[in-house]
């Protein structure tokens, strides 16, 4: 912040913003811990990687540009993201697993995506990985 980069300030003030409203949300104010921080960090890249996606089908390189350099600079105090050829060989590996427990089908479909999850991480998309997991199973 002492730099005064516009961008990366008002980005990190409107992220903090979040997690603050984060904590006010519900019944009682409570502290957040670092996981639940993490949620609203990976919430607020998602909603910057969205709209840079719809400026960009608008035709709004302006504002595309700068969610985009929002992101960057939130994808930061994230978690690193496990790459896709990764994912697909945990999904592989816990599919397999369970098919030798006798789970098949879409009845596996939730242990074997709890078992990713589990083993990925963090850094795992959970969308990516059911739709990992329903493509292998099926």
């Amino acid at each position: 912040m002492k730099a005064r980069n516009e961008i990366e300030t008002s980005t990190l003030r409107m992220t903090l913003a979040a997690v603050m409203n984060a904590e006010v949300a519900g019944d009682s104010a409570i502290e957040l811990t670092d996981a639940q921080v993490q949620d609203v960090l990976r919430l607020e890249a998602k909603k910057r990687s969205e709209a840079a996606d719809i400026y960009m089908q608008a035709g709004r390189t302006d504002s595309e540009a700068a969610e985009r350099a929002e992101l960057t600079i939130l994808q930061r105090y994230l978690p690193a993201v496990i790459s896709d050829t990764e994912l697909e060989l945990i999904v592989t590996q816990e599919v397999e697993i369970a098919s030798a427990q006798g789970l098949t089908g879409p009845k596996a479909m939730g242990s074997v995506v709890k078992a990713v999850r589990a083993r990925a991480g963090a850094g795992a998309d959970g969308a990516k990985i059911a739709e990992l997991v329903k493509a292998k199973i099926s």
